[in-house]
């Protein structure tokens, strides 16, 4: 069994903070780590803060076969998942109002989820993933709407 708030406490302090503060909430499997020195660093840095240290976190977890936790830093990820959900809204809410579908940036597939969910229960508008990778986008459509025609997030072919 691994021990995550000794875990990010040491990771903190060899990463050279001098202030921080871990909070652990093993029925969900989540941490919080609040990071108060150096922040003109952290924010820069934030979402690949968060991102390298779940990725960590990962590592570890597979190696000791244990279940691993999500880290947020800093309420990033909490931010995050509460500005996807707004965007979420208001491309519906767009959608609606002018008949037309919206392609979002490009989004992880945890991003892209968060978009999905809330949609999910809308009873206007679907939304459907496409591109590949790091590409990969959501178009939010009316529920109506027949073939997608993908305008703003995909950049036409020239036939040259």
């Amino acid at each position: 069994m691994i021990d995550w708030k000794e875990f990010a406490n040491n990771l903190m302090g060899k990463s050279g903070f001098a202030d921080w503060g871990v909070e652990i909430d093993a029925e969900h499997n989540h941490g919080s780590i609040f990071i108060r020195d150096h922040q003109a660093l952290i924010k820069e840095n934030l979402p690949v803060l968060v991102e390298s240290l779940n990725h960590l976190v990962q590592l570890v977890a597979k190696k000791y076969e244990v279940t691993p936790i999500f880290f947020d830093i800093n309420n990033y990820r909490r931010e995050r998942e509460n500005l996807l959900v707004e965007l979420a809204r208001a491309a519906a809410r767009k959608v609606i109002a002018t008949k037309e579908e919206i392609s979002l940036p490009a989004m992880n597939s945890y991003e892209r989820r968060i978009v999905h969910m809330e949609l999910a229960a809308h009873p206007e508008v679907v939304t459907e993933s496409y591109g590949s990778g790091r590409e990969r986008f959501v178009i939010v459509k009316l529920v109506d709407a027949a073939t997608p025609t993908i305008k703003s997030a995909v950049p036409e072919k020239s036939n040259l």
